[in-house]
Order: structure tokens, then sequence, then C-alpha cells
């Protein structure tokens, strides 16, 4: 397949962008790198089957003249994913989460291409459910600190499903749970992230509230071997990609230190507005429609992520 990745100087884009390459499609990956890095994707450059397209999704008129040639599938992760910088970009990820996602649908609906909607788990809220299942509609403030995310992520699939139903474009929407894995950014400011790198430096490891309250996280590999079963496969989704290990920050901080063999204590700060207090996906659709579940756990993942941070920040 020829595909285009959005948002494929990302984090999770880029190991899309790999994984794509590694099975034998073709790919062409654009960002605007608002979030992105061009070094995410710099050891693609000699690849033939792959093209790096500067261009903001927002912009409809640049994309759709930066984009020839038809496209099989179209895969949307364009967006801020981190607090850190949707706090920073509030105006920017609503942006991309409405006019980026819906030019990507033209784009999709113009070559009846397969779009792919990377949504997130954040559409749940602080939720009343747990776990999680995708028949839950969620608890969010609509008017919240945070609500630039989540309802960016809402209304994406909501316009996925609009364009499905009028247009007939065929669609897939998965819900990202916490992922996390080499070529995040040190600063994201995302708790393994901050944690790692506390840890690295000694510095005390910031827990927000009590820090009783729950992620799961799953390993990069595994979530994109998650999307592309979702991909290749008939079902439109919503469908949940996460690891159901359930940790407590606490348990979280504890296991990174004892990874790193930091000397870090743990300190406490006021819990933000909105937080949410469990996250856990139930997977029961992914493992019976997909074939699909996680295969390397919290220890292991954490081991092949550390060597990662320390390099970027030049520890060790």
């Amino acid at each position: 397949m020829r595909v285009l990745v959005a948002g494929g100087a990302g984090f999770l884009g880029s190991h899309l962008c790999d994984a794509l390459l590694a099975r034998g499609d073709r790919v062409v990956c654009v960002d605007n790198y608002l979030t992105g890095r061009a070094a995410n994707v710099a050891h693609l450059a000699g690849d033939d089957g792959f093209e790096l397209v500067d261009v903001d999704v927002v912009d409809s008129e640049r994309l759709h003249g930066a984009l020839t040639g038809h496209f099989d599938a179209v895969m949307n992760l364009a967006s801020p994913a981190s607090p850190k910088d949707y706090f920073a970009k509030p105006i920017e990820t609503l942006d991309v989460g409405s006019l980026g996602t819906r030019n990507l649908l033209e784009l999709a609906r113009r070559d009846d291409a397969r779009f792919f909607m990377a949504s997130t788990s954040e559409v749940y809220g602080d939720p009343l459910v747990h776990p999680q299942p995708e028949s839950y509609w969620g608890h969010v403030n609509p008017i919240g600190e945070r609500s630039m995310y989540d309802e960016a992520k809402r209304f994406s699939e909501a316009l996925t499903m609009a364009y499905h139903r009028t247009h007939d474009v065929d669609v897939r929407i998965v819900r990202i749970f916490n992922t996390y894995g080499p070529r995040m950014q040190a600063d994201d400011g995302r708790v393994v992230s901050n944690f790692i790198v506390q840890a690295l430096r000694n510095e005390p490891l910031t827990v927000y509230g009590d820090g009783r309250q729950t992620r799961s996280f799953c390993y990069v590999s595994d979530e994109v071997r998650g999307f592309l079963a979702l991909l290749d496969s008939d079902q439109i989704g919503p469908i949940n990609i996460g690891n159901p290990g359930e940790f407590t920050m606490l348990e979280l901080a504890d296991l990174v230190i004892e990874l790193t063999g930091s000397s870090s204590t743990i300190v406490h700060h006021d819990l933000p507005v909105d937080d949410p207090k469990q996250r856990r996906p139930d997977i029961t659709l992914a493992r019976e429609l997909l074939g699909w579940q996680p295969s390397i756990q919290l220890r292991e993942g954490l081991a092949q992520t550390i060597p990662h941070f320390a390099a970027e920040i030049g520890v060790g």
C-alpha cells in the first residue's frame, strides 16, 4: 500500500512509519514539527519507500497541493499528545482535531482510501466506569483546563463517523492508552518520561496528589502492532489498544527508581484539575476481533526505554 501518515515525525508516528516500511508499504510522512522531530525519522531518509513532507494538515490548500498520487490508506496521528504541549497550544490542538481531521478525511474520500483515526483514552475523561470499554461514553468536562485535547479527539471521532455514514469512507478508529518507549521527548511532560529523567538525574520524582491514581502503560511496539491489526481488519471501531496492566503512580515511581539505580526520593504536588483517578483499557474487543494483546510488560518496556532517555539527556 501507499500510506499517508500524518504526524509521522512524532513519537508514535515515527514508529508506525518504521513498521509500515518493514512490511513493504510505501510511506508519505507529513509533519509540521509542532511537536514532532525530524530526528525521529532521519534514519529513514535513504529508504526508497519513504517520503517526508513538511506541511500543516490544517492548511487545506498546501496539504492537497503537496500530496500528489494515490493513497491506499490515510492514517491521522497529527496532534499534540502530551499535556505540556496541548496546554501550551490549545487552539492548535483544537484546529488539528477539527480542520486537520476534515482535510485528511477529504484526502481519503478523494482516493477512496481507508482512513485511520488515532483517538485517545482521554475521550473517557475521568471515568466512572472501570475498566473502560468502548461502549462507555465517558465523563469529560467540556470546558475544563484540559478539554482542548479531550474534545478535539471526541470531535474527530464524530467527524470520522459522519464521513463514514455520509460519504461511505472506509474508516478505523483506535483509542490509545498511555504509550511509552524510545523517541519520547525528555521534556514532554508525561509521567514515564518525567520519572525516568528525574531518576537518571537523581532528582526527586514528582508525584501529583497521593500517588494512588492509576494508569495502564503500553510499550510502543505493542501499540503499533495493534494499529496495524486494526488497519488491516474489517472492524470500524472504536477499539481500545492498550495494556490492561494497571499501576499506581507510586508503583511506577518505585519501579523506575529500582531500574535506574537512582538515589531519588519522591515529592508530592497538588493533583491537576480534572486529572483522571483511574485509567485501564478493557481490551476484550481487541483480543476477540483483532487477535491482539500486548506482549511487553512494564518492567521489560521500561528497561528498553531508559537507555533512550539516558542518551537523550547525556547521562550514563
